[in-house]
Parts: C-alpha cells; structure tokens; sequence
C-alpha cells in the first residue's frame, strides 16, 4: 500500500504514447498544465513507427466534411473533433515545425521523408518542448475516481490527477503495446465497450484459387459484400491478391461489415459497376466474332495471367475465338470477370489488422468534448472508442483530432 506522500500529482494524466495520447499532452502542456504520459511500453509510438507500412499515412487531402462518411455509421460523432483539428491543421503542425507533407493522386497524405519516425521525433520533441512529463515501461494496474480526481495505481509508483486521458489504443498489433487493456480501465469506471473485432483486416477466402498470383493488384474496382444471397455492402478501391485471400484498400474498408461465412463478389473490370461491367463484357464476348476470347478479356484491362486462369477455369481452350465460344463459357466467364466470388473464411487476426472495430461505447461519451458523460474530468481518445475509419489516413486524422479536443476541453480552450 502506497503512503499518500509517495503519489505523483499531475494535472493531467494521458495513458498511452500513441498519436492520440501525445497530441493531448502537447496541446495541455502548451496551455501551462502539468502533464504525465503513462506508456507501458520502453518507448511511445511503436504503432505509429509502423503505419502505412512505416511511411505514416497520417491523414487523407480534400475537405474535411468530406471525411464523414468514411467512419461507417459515426460520421456525426467524429465531426466536432475533425471540425475543430483538420487535415489542413495537422499539415500545417508539421509543416510548421519543419516536415513537409505530400498528398498522393488518391488522396493519401504522408510526410515527405516517408518516415513515421520523423512524425513521431517531432511529436517527442514538442512534448519535451511544454515539458510533459513521459514514464515509459510503466504500466497502468487500475484506475479509481478519488475526490477531486483520479486514481492511477501502476507497476513502479502511483498517480494522481486532476484529469484522466484514456488513449491506450485498441487490440491489434498487440505486440506494440495496443493489447486492449485499455477496455478493462474502462469498464472499471463503469464504461460500456461494444464486442470487439479486426478491422481494416485481410480476408482469407475458402479454398482459395489465386495463391499463385500473389501481389496481382486491381485498381478502382468493385467489391460486393453479400450474406445468404443477400448484397450486404458494396466498395470500390483497390484490391491485392495475397498468398491466402485478399487485401488491399477496398478490401480492408468494406472488411469491417464481414462475416465468416459471407460471399465476397468482385468486379475486375476497373471503374464500371458491376451491372454495367456484366453488360460491357457480354457484348464484347457476343460481337467478337473471329476475336480470340483472350484479347477480348485483356482489352478489359486484365492481367494476362489471370485472364489464362479464368479460361481455364471456364473450360475455354486456348486459341479460342468469340466465334466459337458456348453460351454456357461465356456466360460463366461474364460471371467470373464481372462478379467473381469468393467464400470469406476468415478475416485477418488482431496481430494484422490496421484497426479495431468497437471498443469503448460512443453513448456515455461527448462528442464535442471527448469527455466521460458519467465521471467529470475523465476522457476517451483514438482508437479505444467505438469508431473505425477507412484506410487512407482517416483513423490516424481521428486519433489526433480527437487528442486535441480532448486537451481544448481540458484546458477551456475554444
């Protein structure tokens, strides 16, 4: 049992040295709070070291109220904290302290080194600047409401705050550090968490065809979610080809509404949705005439390896011409380009999703705030709420934006 006197006394207290966390410590400290950072890892970041496979995808171009409707059904929840923290702001904060920004063709943004270590040197160096104090290597045991604060009982020694920011991340890449212990801290406070699931994950498909064509990649096509017969949901964004199933943007963002079990459709003709796909390819297959049914598959922009594997798959002999092609191979051939389907078996583990579906329930938290509607004085940030993003930089906009609002209530500032 800890004497009072032993008590470190901080006017905020943030858990977790993520983006999140070290956004809102910044910004308290800034204002003239006495600030800790509580990390049970030996050092802050190590999910941001690898995001966007260690290049930082830290945030999407464009407006920001177009950003809404990339977080599913929580796009009204995320808007005060985007409003009030934008793209154009976390540019700018960069920018301002010497990293350059680039935005892709697509809309991705990362800093111009391509190093998530430069982002997260700079966020270390601002936190060093206000004097934020951080304890790595200290992990959080439990947490209490006191009169006047919180409670923050850990490994080494124990807190105390005006203050508390829960920012510990959700459960994947657990190895970093986001193992989901920040849902237990919250459910001791009295916090609902929703089930928790992998989000922006792989998906590993049922007696998968395409093992082989491993980092084939499709861009702009259309990806249908669909359950006992039924269209479920449907995307358009890239798509990779992997050892086991499939991946890549449009993959991941429409992986959160998956289902083990559900029928994955995909359209590998780029741009068309799939009705229209159906239609194109049909007709070109009928018109064709003495066209080999191969130049007619590749002049739809697919890969000649694939185009061999779905003839074979059709049973169409090489050397084929329109001509000669049966009803029946053409019309499996349209369903097979424009609608292929794949059996999801599972989607990818916790130690590979980019983010984690639910967490922390959105009701008993203030979206204008980010503060606790049952425990004055104690917030949520990131990634251990309910909201997951699309990829392309709008989970990490949400993370930071979400830490500054946090620390704007925090300190009274508009």
């Amino acid at each position: 049992m800890h004497m009072e006197g032993e008590v470190n006394r901080y006017e905020v207290i943030v858990v977790g040295g993520g983006p999140s966390g070290l956004f809102c410590a910044i910004f308290c400290a800034a204002a003239g709070k006495k600030v800790a950072v509580l990390e049970k890892m030996p050092s802050c970041g190590r999910k941001l070291l690898i995001s966007g496979s260690g290049q930082c995808n830290i945030t999407h171009g464009g407006d920001i109220s177009s950003f809404l409707s990339h977080y599913g059904e929580h796009g009204k929840f995320v808007k005060p904290a985007l409003m009030q923290f934008s793209n154009q702001d976390i540019i700018a904060f960069f920018l301002d302290r010497g990293l350059g920004m680039i935005t892709e063709p697509g809309g991705k943004v990362f800093p111009v080194t391509r190093r998530s270590s430069d982002v997260l040197e700079i966020l270390l160096a601002e936190c060093d600047r206000h004097g934020v104090d951080i304890h790595c290597s200290e992990p959080v045991l439990g947490v209490e409401t006191r009169t006047g604060g919180f409670f923050v009982m850990c490994g080494k020694e124990d807190y105390h705050a005006d203050s508390l920011v829960i920012a510990t991340g959700g459960a994947t890449y657990p190895v970093t550090g986001s193992s989901g212990d920040g849902y237990s801290m919250a459910g001791s406070l009295g916090h609902p968490v929703t089930g928790i699931a992998p989000a922006l994950a792989a998906v590993l498909v049922k007696d998968y065809p395409f093992a082989d064509l491993a980092g084939m990649s499709f861009e702009n096509i259309f990806i249908t979610l669909s359950r006992q017969g039924k269209k479920v949901s449907q995307h358009r964004g890239d798509l990779l080809f992997t050892h086991t199933g499939l991946s890549g943007p449009g993959v991941l963002d429409i992986s959160r509404y998956i289902l083990q079990g559900d029928i994955l459709k995909v359209s590998f003709i780029p741009f068309q949705e799939p009705e229209s796909a159906r239609k194109t390819a049909n007709e070109l297959l009928l018109q064709g005439k003495g066209v080999l049914v191969s130049t007619v598959l590749k002049g739809l922009s697919l890969p000649e390896r694939l185009v061999k594997r779905l003839l074979g798959q059709a049973g169409v002999v090489s050397g084929a011409t329109c001509a000669h092609l049966p009803k029946s191979a053409r019309n499996s051939l349209v369903v097979m380009i424009c609608g292929y389907p794949f059996q999801v078996r599972a989607l990818g583990g916790f130690d590979q999703a980019m983010v984690t579906g639910g967490g922390v329930d959105l009701g008993e938290v203030n979206p204008r705030t980010m503060e606790s509607r049952l425990h004055r004085g104690l917030y949520f940030i990131g990634e251990i709420l309910d909201i997951d993003g699309d990829s392309g930089g709008y989970n990490l906009q949400f993370a930071c934006s979400s830490g500054v609002l946090a620390a704007k209530s925090i300190t009274g500032e508009e």
